[in-house]
């Protein structure tokens, strides 16, 4: 199998699945780089060795085929500024237009195709989409961690047309390397930190995780599920009725797997879902009815704290409060603190999750953890146990 430190680029153009799936304002600037920041290692390595990088990505969520709010040609300025050269876009990804401009290319230019996700097949996997988008290039590299776990035609059919020419990027690789340390190269004791608004997107990694795991510290909205399943009275916080069963099951599967799974004492309740509400700290017991708990209270952050700063490696997902809001942001930010502080003591720490991601931006951590994510889905399916088909179809 190849790899991007063995392969030889000179003279070939080389699809590369990226994943520029970025957050734009209105007035369509990118307001979050780093997935495009993670890219431009690999990009700049093929462009280096005389490679001409193609670039394919989605943007969004498109439901009607291509819609401006979701171009890509929107993110040239600053891929042209960060690769330092004036990156080339073909207004489709596939027909005339992008099959001229990827034959045109010479060594070390870049070319972006328009979104993937303009066309349903790209999403549905479909085969002749995958060979039209195959036809564009000599080889491919999948370096688009956040869509390994989906089955598209850009990421998992198209590896298959490039039986001996096909490779991870070194974002992949760093992915893959660094999520193999929570999972196989555990440093004792083991950290993670699962928060987030529901516990039905994580119960699958819980499960898991019990079997690796020494503690598992719980906040969020996913919180009030487990603490109605210990019998406690939570007003009107966010509960998964139906998971209340699922929930009590992982607190006894956690007392006969001696992992300490720590659900908050106290919490910072509020009367209403609004930064402005009325807001009280209150035992995780006594929230009255008609208020609902929005974040983890200072009795919980010490708790969280003490054990976060004990371990070697810690693994954290979702944050622990509505950290949207400023006044029920700051169980998150004690958290991601900690994470940074025990790092600095040199425990190994791993970031994952949109909003996990978005909270150790916003209070300028990124350097002072071990790796964060840019891929939260596959992060967890990963995690989970699960074979990303993004990843099985470079390895086949």
């Amino acid at each position: 199998m190849h790899t991007i430190d063995t392969y030889p680029f000179h003279g070939r153009r080389v699809l590369v699945r990226v994943d520029f799936n970025v957050p734009l304002d209105a007035g369509m600037n990118i307001t979050d780089t780093t997935r495009i920041d993670a890219a431009v290692p690999t990009i700049r390595k093929i462009m280096a060795e005389g490679g001409s990088p193609i670039l394919m990505s989605h943007l969004g969520r498109p439901k009607e085929g291509p819609q401006d709010k979701y171009s890509l040609r929107h993110l040239l300025p600053y891929l042209g500024k960060v690769l330092g050269v004036e990156v080339r876009f073909a207004p489709d990804c596939i027909g005339e237009a992008a099959t001229s401009l990827a034959a045109g290319l010479k060594p070390g230019e870049v070319l972006l195709l328009e979104n993937l996700r303009f066309y349903k097949e790209e999403e549905k996997g479909d085969r002749d989409f995958a060979a039209r988008l195959a036809a564009l290039g000599d080889a491919y590299m999948n370096d688009a961690f956040g869509t390994a776990h989906r089955a598209h035609a850009s990421t998992a059919i198209i590896a298959e047309l490039f039986p001996t020419d096909k490779m991870f990027g070194y974002l992949m690789d760093q992915e893959l390397n660094n999520i193999d340390k929570v999972l196989h190269d555990i440093h004792r004791p083991f950290t993670a930190v699962l928060g987030g608004a529901k516990i039905s997107g994580k119960i699958e990694i819980i499960r898991n995780l019990l079997d690796k795991a020494d503690n598992i510290l719980i906040g969020g909205g996913m919180m009030f599920t487990f603490l109605k399943a210990q019998g406690r009275s939570v007003g009107s916080s966010l509960v998964e009725e139906d998971l209340i069963g699922v929930a009590r099951e992982a607190i006894e599967m956690a007392r006969e797997k001696g992992v300490e799974l720590i659900i908050p004492e106290d919490c910072i309740a509020a009367d209403r879902f609004d930064n402005e509400a009325e807001r009280m700290e209150v035992d995780s017991s006594e929230i009255p009815d008609g208020w609902m708990g929005l974040d983890i209270g200072p009795f919980t952050i010490g708790t969280f704290r003490d054990v976060i700063m004990e371990s070697r490696t810690i693994l954290w997902n979702g944050p622990m409060g509505v950290f949207e809001m400023e006044h029920f942001a700051h169980g998150t930010e004690e958290i991601a603190l900690a994470v940074a502080d025990a790092t600095d003591e040199g425990a190994f720490s791993l970031i994952g999750g949109g909003d996990s991601v978005a909270a150790v931006n916003k209070y300028d951590l990124a350097d002072r953890v071990s790796y964060v994510s840019t891929g939260g889905g596959a992060m967890l399916e990963y995690i989970e146990g699960k074979e990303l088909p993004g990843v099985k179809a470079i390895k086949a």
